[in-house]
């Protein structure tokens, strides 16, 4: 018999009785039935229950919970209430005839068994305990499941994986760098990848034709419920010869396919997704990330204002702004005490108000309609699509700017708001879209310079001639982002692959050709060696794995997080260095000034934890 088990812990069923086996695994329960102790033994597979008889209990007694046991003895079948049909094993349990306490566990800081609530802060420093939980261990199986799916998929579509290097040079990704320091070259510091960009891109210079790996990706940046601080991991493809709708087409049904195979039955969009111009997602949608299972739209209505009445929009409007309806359906019925409350919401969000009309059989209702011509009234409720019984909600503000920009948001949230309070958005579902034609270029407010809008590798919508004859602020680049339930999956781009378009692009955003030269020399030789059109994309793993696990928080789905800090209770993450290797390094820190505590009489020393 083998030394630790002939069994898994889920394996024994009615079929085995009469057998003498062998078990290992975790207490994850007991109970004492005056006699007869019980224990529920976990391994990474199920759990059997154990019968102890008189003979072990002083033994099992001092056995606290999570500690480690092998049980020998023999499978019987239980009888009449006793059987457990939520479990694979509950038909039968093992008689206990030897037991070897293979590790005992301290008092739990956390329970494993049960549903218990506890802080993020003491799940991570146990984080070995929280990962024993069965819902916290579900999600890791499925987030191995989904990977080893996407890797199979990807290779069934042609496509090789390679490793692409993890200390490489500073890129210019949107976010800022980790940074490692060479200490064989005094002064000078890798930076670990915030995306295998330039790699992908080399590796279709060099003919590989479509490549494919589960990268990780590190980006020195806060973190959010969607993105994990400090690290995350991405399906990274690319392709040679291909145009955009190539790319769509050939990842569709790789994504479609993970999220049919572990989507427990949700409904999920059929290939092809979507597509929505950058622009139209918004103008209707008040976000380029939009939420498809929200059936609402809003519409711009700064005509119908325009030299209006309601003098408040009808000044907003004369000065170049903008006036957004978003429809609700339904509401014109809702107590008045439904708008107070978002009416207060919207004021708590920092804006001035929510003013809203509603529709009955005689016509438009409210305080913006009072004020409000009725045939003005009318083209509002024509072009929101609204009846008699419906209301509709209005955002004003600038059209232009980061101003304009937080008007169309902020009708966004609207729009998710109301939807949410009528419960329209669909339940049991995946909807996706592309959202394409992003802008190549944005306007830097602050320092009134162009900017990139998105992946600066990106080809223009025009190519040369569009960056050498068009205002920069309406070119639009082969851009295009993949959107699920409102979560951006990835990013993706048909690249630029011409040196010359790749200079002259740098230089509108203002990088001079030798600045291009010396930061991305490498891979703009490379293309000067002769380089295929190419595209491609990376969805983000983490990001799929929350939404099939339908987990409110990306931690929830990674094995050892970060906290919101960015550190790891658990390793003691970051942590001081010697000062010898300090020096070995050529490096020394500049801490920042400490801040004063109200009310002490000396600046407080930063505490810093042990390595």
């Amino acid at each position: 018999m083998h030394a630790y088990r002939t069994h898994r812990c889920d394996a024994l069923r009615a079929e085995d009785a009469g057998k003498t086996v062998r078990l290992s695994g975790w207490v994850h329960s007991k109970r004492d039935h005056g006699g007869l102790l019980f224990i529920d033994l976990r391994d990474h597979f199920g759990i059997t229950q154990i019968v102890f008889p008189s003979a072990l209990l002083d033994q099992v007694e001092r056995v606290r919970v999570e500690s480690v046991l092998t049980v020998t003895g023999e499978v019987v079948l239980r009888e009449g209430a006793t059987v457990n049909p939520k479990l694979p094993t509950g038909a039968i349990e093992v008689r206990a005839q030897e037991m070897q306490v293979q590790s005992q566990a301290a008092v739990l800081p956390l329970q494993v068994a049960g549903n218990e609530h506890y802080s993020d802060e003491l799940r991570l420093s146990y984080r070995y305990l929280d990962l024993r939980r069965e819902r916290v261990h579900k999600n890791m199986m499925l987030r191995a499941n989904v990977i080893a799916s996407l890797r199979r998929r990807m290779i069934d579509q042609g496509f090789t994986e390679f490793q692409t290097p993890i200390l490489t040079a500073s890129s210019p990704e949107g976010a800022r760098d980790f940074l490692v320091p060479a200490r064989n070259h005094p002064g000078k510091f890798y930076a670990l990848p915030q995306a295998p960009q330039q790699f992908k891109q080399l590796l279709m210079v060099a003919g590989f034709d479509r490549y494919f790996q589960i990268a990780p990706c590190f980006r020195d940046e806060a973190a959010r419920a969607d993105r994990s601080p400090g690290e995350f991991y991405q399906l990274d493809f690319e392709m040679s010869f291909v145009t955009q709708e190539d790319v769509f087409a050939t990842i569709e049904p790789v994504i479609a396919g993970v999220f049919e195979e572990f989507g427990r039955g949700r409904t999920v969009d059929a290939a092809p997704f979507t597509r929505i111009p950058y622009d139209v997602a918004l103008a209707e949608y008040g976000s380029d990330k939009p939420d498809l299972r929200n059936p609402l739209r809003i519409s711009d209505v700064t005509d119908a204002f325009a030299g209006s009445g309601f003098g408040l929009f009808a000044r907003i409007a004369a000065s170049g702004g903008q006036v957004r309806a978003i429809p609700a359906p339904g509401a014109g019925d809702r107590p008045r005490s439904f708008f107070d409350k978002l009416n207060n919401w919207a004021r708590d969000e920092k804006q001035g108000g929510l003013g809203y009309i509603t529709f009955d059989a005689e016509g438009a209702k409210g305080p913006i309609a009072k004020n409000l011509e009725a045939d003005r009234c009318e083209t509002i409720r024509e072009r929101c699509g609204l009846k008699a019984g419906d209301a509709v909600f209005f955002v004003a503000g600038p059209r232009d700017g980061l101003k304009g920009v937080e008007t169309v948001k902020f009708s966004g949230a609207v729009r998710t708001r109301i939807a949410n309070e009528l419960d329209l958005i669909e339940q049991n579902a995946f909807r996706f879209c592309w959202v394409v034609d992003f802008p190549m270029y944005e306007l830097n407010e602050e320092t009134g310079q162009i900017d990139f809008s998105h992946n600066p590798f990106s080809m223009p919508q025009g190519g040369l001639e569009a960056l050498n004859t068009q205002d920069p602020l309406t070119i639009k680049a082969f851009q295009y982002d993949i959107v699920c339930n409102g979560i951006e999956l990835s990013s993706g781009a048909i690249r630029n692959h011409r040196p010359d378009v790749m200079i002259r692009a740098f230089e509108i955003a203002g990088y001079p050709e030798s600045e291009v030269e010396a930061r991305f020399g490498g891979m703009l030789n490379a293309f000067r060696y002769g380089a295929p059109p190419h595209g491609g994309s990376a969805p983000g793993v983490d990001r799929i794995v929350m939404l099939l696990a339908d987990e409110p928080n990306i931690r929830e789905v990674i094995l050892f997080p970060l906290n919101q800090q960015g550190e790891d209770p658990m390793m003691g993450a970051p942590a001081a260095v010697p000062e010898a290797r300090m020096k070995e390094l050529s490096l020394r820190t500049v801490l920042p000034p400490a801040k004063p505590v109200p009310g002490a009489t000396s600046p407080v020393v930063p505490e810093t934890k042990p390595n």
